[in-house]
């Protein structure tokens, strides 16, 4: 359709124009203000959480969000109207709409500004590629010079602070967009627009521009502290459910395994070596040749007994997950489905020039046809989770062809984005149909707004292994997170290796990076190893008594001891839309020291990690490699004002506000743990579920009042939906050195009634580091009833 240049003198730049007819009303979702020949409708999400829709005159948005599952609830509102302005005041937020331009001012409930419209910049426009219903949409906003902000998706660029950056939000590997940013100023603001869009922010401005859209709509929200301003966007958008307890253990994969014998035999090797392993994965060409690319068939004769392979994973007490992607191949099933029903997108991917065509994951019924043949030939075999591979899609050589045909909503344009936001969600939706016995586990390449209701697991995709590319990782996973998207990791060790480190394996230099990436990854929220160019799997690097095995098991024991603070930590996640990992400046925002720092996080509410991201002590030349573990290495770590901190591994109390220099043996990485932490300690086990909870070592790292809730359930299933799971609630007094249990709350079928808790209290002259304690300062039993101890 091609667009009615008549309605272009009406909406180009509509908020240059001289406004009149101006008029405000209040509606059953907030209020409603004309300023001809613009309306503005402000829908309210409660107190702290504004929608904005600016819309030519009498064409209001009628488009449902794909990504919004709130329904707007009026809070109470006062409006007051001047000769330049309207006012329009909750208890969270004010707002001021200048009559003249129609610029918005968003200021906190105290009336400070949090942010406001750049006047003249609000554009809503007919251009080449939109229709009749469609636009051009354009917003530009003002913020304070040190301001800084955070979010707009996952990027590898190492930054965490995006102010002074112009990027392109459009999905690619290793490049995940959602409009989002999250300001250290107390707000948060959503552009919910799916199309490609230039972010860009310099000194004059910050702009969202769409190529395609609606209107101009987008989110603000506010909140007393970072934690919760984030928190507003899983209110928004959905919450994310609980991974099952298996799914926060080691996960091992490679690019491939190719036979059906190969996963089964790492499984086995891990075993013998009595090294943790909960996870084995199977990469692509399961099912042959590329003509029959993603047939979610077992058509390679590889690959003959699949079930017998899954059950043999099973019988090991191991779990696995299996590449699956987004397009199909021309002499699949799926393929001979869809073509004819329109149900393909004409896009070039991967693999290239094999007549491979991604499906549409915006029509309902192609996701249907999707999940039917994923289900009857791969699920329906007890496969345990889903890797869905290439899920922005993969697309090369796009042009106005390829963004301008039709999916199943509109132009692939003006929906590209939410690509994998549809795809995911179609697995989701169509397994928790199928069962609620069995969690739903996806690992996926890319991401958007609302993802995290879906039960994924993103990874940073296909990264070369270097030194700078670790790096990257913390930055882009912490923006990522501060998105609503709380379930992060990337392959260990970087998918491409021959780049930098020829050899893999073979090379000392990449067994140092590994085993640092390894490090880092063991305080993400998945921790899996895959890659490229090279085997990864532990027995690869040597053999017990070789430094790299040793230190990667080490971490591997490490994981996995910390198996119950992460699974209470997921609970937080799901029950409190918490944040996994975390930058320190969202739990420190007056410490102007952390607004840039890129190579520390928060895991979890208790503990500082500062990976090591140089090499320290190999050096190559000639094929020769030199190891210098004699001299030991360091790094820097800074310490955030007003709290303390104790270092993990020697027990030493530190005060804030400091940068320390900390030893790092290629075995270590530099840990803190926040004074007044308590951090249950689980088993010594080969696998999550090996043996239960029924005693466990309680570790209070002191110097500050603290809390902490041990989350139980039946590790898998939906039933913690239905009230199935109990929660032990530990708080510290440090004046009086006392330690309360509360009653527990809840039950569920296997839930452990009777208790063995071995206190122990962390300090430098009994501080257990990574192995058990061997000074415990009480051992009691616990039935549930409220106990306090006394230290």
């Amino acid at each position: 359709m091609k667009p009615n240049r008549g309605l272009l003198l009406v909406t180009s730049l509509i908020c240059a124009l001289t406004l009149s007819a101006q008029s405000m009303r209040t509606t059953d979702k907030g209020v409603y203000i004309s300023l001809k020949p613009m309306d503005i409708e402000c829908r309210f999400f409660g107190p702290d959480v504004v929608q904005i829709l600016k819309t030519p005159v009498n064409r209001p948005s009628i488009r449902k969000s794909l990504t919004i599952t709130q329904l707007p609830q009026r809070p109470d509102i006062q409006t007051k109207e001047t000769s330049a302005y309207f006012q329009i005041q909750t208890s969270g937020l004010q707002l001021i709409v200048d009559k003249t331009t129609g610029t918005i001012t968003f200021n906190n409930k105290e009336g400070k500004r949090l942010i406001n419209e750049r006047p003249n910049t609000t554009l809503v426009s007919l251009n080449d590629y939109t229709t009749d219903t469609t636009f051009q949409v354009r917003q530009a906003f003002v913020l304070a010079k040190d301001e800084a902000i955070y979010g707009l998706g996952q990027h590898q660029n190492g930054k965490l602070n995006l102010r002074n950056q112009r990027i392109r939000l459009r999905q690619d590997n290793m490049k995940i967009c959602i409009p989002y940013f999250l300001s250290n100023k107390g707000y948060a603001l959503y552009w919910d627009n799916y199309s490609p869009t230039v972010f860009a922010d310099n000194v004059n401005e910050t702009q969202f521009d769409s190529e395609v859209g609606e209107c101009v709509d987008y989110y603000v929200m506010t909140g007393p502290d970072l934690p919760t301003v984030a928190a507003r966007m899983r209110t928004l958008t959905g919450k994310a459910p609980l991974p099952p307890l298996w799914s926060l253990g080691f996960f091992q994969s490679k690019e491939r395994y190719r036979t059906q014998e190969e996963p089964v035999e790492v499984v086995k090797r891990y075993r013998d070596l009595k090294i943790p392993l909960d996870v084995v994965i199977q990469d692509w060409q399961y099912w042959g040749n590329d003509s029959n690319w993603n047939a979610m068939r077992f058509d390679n004769p590889a690959f003959n007994q699949p079930q017998a392979m899954i059950d043999q994973v099973h019988a090991q007490n191991a779990r696995m997950l299996i590449s699956v992607w987004a397009s199909f191949g021309p002499k699949t099933l799926q393929y001979a489905e869809m073509k004819p029903k329109g149900m393909l997108l004409d896009i070039d991917t991967w693999p290239r020039n094999q007549g491979v065509m991604p499906y549409d994951p915006f029509n309902p019924a192609a996701r249907d046809i999707y999940w039917k043949h994923l289900n009857e030939n791969i699920f329906a075999l007890g496969m345990d989770g889903w890797w869905l591979d290439s899920t922005e899609p993969d697309h090369f050589n796009m042009g106005q062809k390829e963004y301008n045909q039709n999916c199943h909503l509109g132009t692939f344009r003006g929906y590209c984005n939410a690509f994998p936001l549809m795809t995911t969600g179609g697995v989701y939706d169509h397994q928790r149909a199928v069962t609620t016995d069995k969690r739903v586990v996806i690992l996926t390449r890319s991401a958007f707004a609302g993802q995290q209701r879906y039960g994924t697991f993103v990874w940073s995709g296909d990264v070369t292994s270097s030194w700078e590319n670790l790096a990257n990782q913390i930055p882009a996973a912490l923006n990522l997170s501060l998105c609503g998207i709380p379930y992060w990791n990337s392959d260990i060790g970087g998918f491409f290796s021959n780049r930098y480190f020829r050899g893999g394996v073979n090379n000392k230099t990449f067994h140092e990076l590994y085993v640092r990436w390894m490090q880092f990854a063991a305080f993400t929220p998945m921790m899996r190893s895959h890659g490229t160019d090279t085997p990864r799997e532990i027995y690869q690097f040597g053999q017990p008594g070789d430094w790299s095995f040793d230190a990667q098991a080490r971490m591997l024991k490490l994981r996995y001891r910390l198996l119950p603070y992460l699974y209470a930590t997921a609970w937080q996640v799901t029950n409190q839309d918490a944040s996994f990992m975390r930058p320190l400046i969202f739990d420190y925002p007056d410490d102007k020291a952390l607004l840039n720092l890129t190579d520390q996080y928060l895991f979890g509410s208790s503990l500082m990690v500062a990976p090591v991201l140089n090499a320290q002590y190999v050096k190559a030349a000639d094929n020769t490699y030199t190891e210098t573990f004699d001299q030991p290495g360091s790094r820097q770590v800074y310490l955030p004002a007003n709290s303390r901190w104790i270092d993990f591994w020697t027990g030493e109390t530190l005060e804030g506000g400091q940068t320390v220099t900390k030893a790092t043996p290629i075995d270590l990485i530099p840990l803190y743990v926040k004074a007044g932490s308590i951090i249950p300690w689980g088993p010594d086990v080969q696998y999550a579920t090996e043996k239960n909870w029924k005693t466990l070592e309680i570790r209070i790292y002191p110097g500050a009042d603290g809390q902490f809730t041990l989350y139980e359930d039946e590790n898998d299933s939906y039933n913690y939906e239905k009230g199935a799971h109990s929660t032990i609630t530990f708080n510290w007094n440090e004046a009086t050195r006392t330690l309360t249990l509360s009653h527990r709350e809840g039950k569920f079928k296997s839930m452990q009634k009777k208790r063995h808790f071995n206190i122990v209290l962390v300090q430098p002259s009994s501080n257990p580091a990574d192995a058990g304690a061997t000074s415990i300062a009480q051992a009691i039993t616990y039935k549930g009833k409220t106990k306090t101890v006394v230290l």
